[in-house]
């Protein structure tokens, strides 16, 4: 049982960086980041409701119980959607790989921060020499990784203006790891108040739909059809549409796999399993991404990554 868990949830990360690939192909169709968010939001909770159906468990949510937690039990939706649209925007403009690695050193930090002040009712873990050391193994990390030349042709051709413009995306990028962090925090206690993995994550989603709502009829209004749906004639893959389903197992083996492995665990099986995913949608241009072959500074950095993880969650 745990074998398989730990094996699912290696999938499931590498799913992080299809499902971002996937939705930035869908943003080609739907006309914008919010309005392929929305879409990719709504096949999830379309998925997950129907695993709570299969399971037995319903679509009851225990909606007074609910309201007598903490506001920002409901923030998980919030933090969901900033970090699935950012990944719609940052694949376009560093890659597959440091798409999945700028967050995961957001992830890393925020992380830290939670558990030494033991933020949303998190355990308490203080900081050690030990969690320190990790964290500078992974900002080395990422750092090698950020700044792996693709080739020799677009390095050269980078402007500085355009290297500033690439760096305050990365600031984005890390920005939107630590509200990663924070939507697994929250939906991790979540899951406990309404003792359903499924629902917490389907309640998670439904928050991040009715935002991606507003920001989407909003947007509409304001920018008229340049936001609306496109038809255009190229065909489209059947694959650009199961991004929500990707996203939806993605959260879902955050909230079940730190039950039977424990958070630390839970943050470096995903985390191996979505840089995995990351190298191999870069290498091969997966689902229409384009060709970025990985070379040994970015391995390096990827692996120096995983250690300094490791030493934060293990030691």
């Amino acid at each position: 049982m745990k074998n398989m868990s730990i094996i699912l949830g290696f999938l499931a990360g590498v799913g992080l960086p299809i499902q971002t690939s996937v939705n930035t192909r869908l943003r080609k169709k739907v006309g914008s980041p919010y309005n392929a968010s929305l879409v990719s939001f709504v096949v999830a909770l379309l998925f997950l409701s129907a695993l709570l159906l299969i399971t037995g468990q319903g679509l009851h949510i225990p909606l007074a119980q609910l309201l007598n937690e903490p506001a920002w039990i409901w923030i998980g939706g919030i933090c969901g959607l900033v970090f699935l649209t950012g990944n719609i925007l940052l694949f376009s403009k560093l890659g597959g790989v440091q798409t999945v690695v700028l967050p995961v050193l957001g992830q890393i930090l925020m992380g830290l921060i939670i558990d030494n002040f033991g933020l949303f009712y998190s355990q308490k873990t203080p900081l050690s020499v030990f969690r320190i050391a990790g964290a500078v193994m992974v900002i080395l990390g990422v750092v090698l990784v950020s700044m792996a030349k693709e080739n020799k042709t677009a390095s050269e051709k980078l402007q500085k203006s355009e290297s500033t413009t690439l760096w305050i995306w990365r600031a984005f990028g890390i920005f939107a790891g630590m509200l990663s962090a924070t939507q697994i925090a929250v939906n991790g206690y979540l899951g406990k108040v309404v003792g359903s993995p499924i629902k917490a994550s389907a309640i998670s989603f439904t928050v991040g739909i009715i935002f991606l709502a507003i920001i989407c009829i909003v947007l509409h209004f304001k920018n008229g059809k340049s936001e609306s749906f496109k038809n255009e004639s190229a065909k489209n893959p059947w694959w650009m549409w199961i991004g929500g389903i990707l996203g939806g197992l993605y959260i879902l083996a955050n909230v079940y796999l730190s039950r039977i492995v424990g958070t630390g665990m839970t943050v470096i099986i995903l985390l191996i399993g979505s840089t995995t995913g990351g190298i191999l949608v870069d290498h091969f241009g997966m689902f229409e991404s384009p060709k970025k072959p990985i070379n040994a500074q970015k391995i390096l950095g990827v692996l120096i990554m995983i250690l300094g993880a490791a030493a934060i969650k293990l030691l």
